[in-house]
């Protein structure tokens, strides 16, 4: 507040209370108090927007050097531990939105290049990618599929993470929750993956070893779906979003190219895994595996639709709802053709011998106009 704004609230106040003249030792003090309430909470709020700030700019704010960062730092951002989700859903969406893109030219990580000899280690190289690309991003466009296979090569040359393709795709997966990618720990590989998106899926991480580089994430080492919002999405710089992915790198020289400067290892190796805790964990968070329900998110038998809250309708009613098991199509019966009381007076007729002509006799006409009448 301005010396000026400052008298002229000092003046209402003193209008208020049929006062005119001078500073006052009450008024002196209320205004202090006032001045110092303002400093206080500007301060408060400046803080976290001038870090925010610096972070989304790669400022002096954000740490400097790979090595600052901390590897237990670096390994807790993962958007597979709920610890590290602020929100989801359409606040997610509006949060991410309100982040402001980094705004700096792409720097390019050196393509890859992996010898494409058909050994145990590339082969085992292709599988990790394949996967990766397959689980995170199968029905994503094919640039978004392309920039997750960037992120994990990137990731590959990178000091911060480790030095080969399955052991960056694997990073994490001995924990329960917390791995940096969420299909190794969270039962998803106990599903088979469908044949023609995985051959997609490999195609593109054939292209990524062989050599193709997705310039449109640049030093991207983060990546995840716009309807979460990851605490650590504040403290990295937001490059692009292609389809539901929203790509990030490090701040300051972690995130420029010259970073980017480990050798691979030249060994690929996929840990064992313990898939029954994978299975204990699809289970606790309600996934179909294998034909196996969460009891609690049980189907009507047949019906290939959960139920939902919002239904109105008895246990044993599917409540309009089609059963894509069965081979039939939903239509409304002809009420002539199945009047109960037609039906009755023809069954009848048929019992005592009489004849049917072609016109029915009235009173059988009467009746079922009857039963159309009466509901059943």
């Amino acid at each position: 507040m301005s010396m000026t704004e400052t008298a002229t609230f000092d003046q209402s106040l003193a209008g208020n209370e049929g006062v005119r003249g001078g500073w006052t030792a009450e008024r002196i003090i209320l205004a202090a108090i006032f001045a110092m309430v303002l400093v206080l909470s500007l301060s408060f709020a400046a803080g976290p927007v001038a870090q925010a700030w610096a972070d989304y700019r790669g400022g002096a704010k954000v740490s400097p050097t790979t090595k600052s960062l901390g590897a237990s730092e670096v390994a807790a951002m993962s958007v597979d531990d709920k610890a590290q989700i602020v929100v989801e859903g359409d606040a997610a969406k509006a949060g991410n939105a309100a982040i402001p893109l980094l705004g700096l030219p792409l720097e390019q990580v050196k393509a890859f290049g992996l010898d494409a000899a058909k050994n145990e280690t590339y082969l085992t190289a292709l599988k990790c990618l394949t996967q990766a690309v397959y689980y995170e991003a199968a029905y994503e466009p094919l640039l978004g599929r392309r920039a997750v296979a960037q992120v994990v090569l990137n990731r590959v040359k990178h000091p911060a993470y480790p030095n080969s393709v399955c052991g960056v795709v694997y990073q994490g997966a001995e924990r329960r929750t917390g791995c940096q990618f969420s299909f190794t720990c969270d039962g998803a590989l106990l599903r088979g993956p469908a044949a023609a998106p995985w051959r997609e899926a490999e195609a593109v991480a054939l292209a990524a070893l062989g050599g193709y580089t997705e310039r449109s994430v640049g030093t991207a080492t983060h990546y995840h779906a716009d309807y979460v919002l990851p605490k650590w999405a504040f403290t990295l710089g937001k490059i692009t979003q292609i389809g539901r992915h929203i790509f990030y790198r490090f701040g300051g020289s972690s995130g420029t190219a010259a970073a980017f400067s480990d050798r691979y290892a030249g060994l690929e190796r996929i840990p064992a895994l313990d898939f029954a805790a994978l299975r204990n964990r699809a289970l606790d968070d309600g996934t179909l595996l294998d034909g196996t329900i969460d009891p609690a998110l049980q189907l009507v038998p047949g019906l290939t639709v959960a139920p939902d809250v919002t239904d109105r309708h008895a246990e044993a009613d599917v409540g309009g709802r089609i059963d894509m098991t069965k081979a039939w199509r939903p239509s409304i019966p002809d009420p002539v053709a199945t009047g109960g009381k037609l039906k009755e007076v023809l069954a009848q007729t048929s019992a005592d011998d009489a004849p049917v002509s072609a016109d029915p006799p009235k009173q059988i006409a009467d009746a079922a106009i009857g039963g159309l009448d009466k509901p059943k």
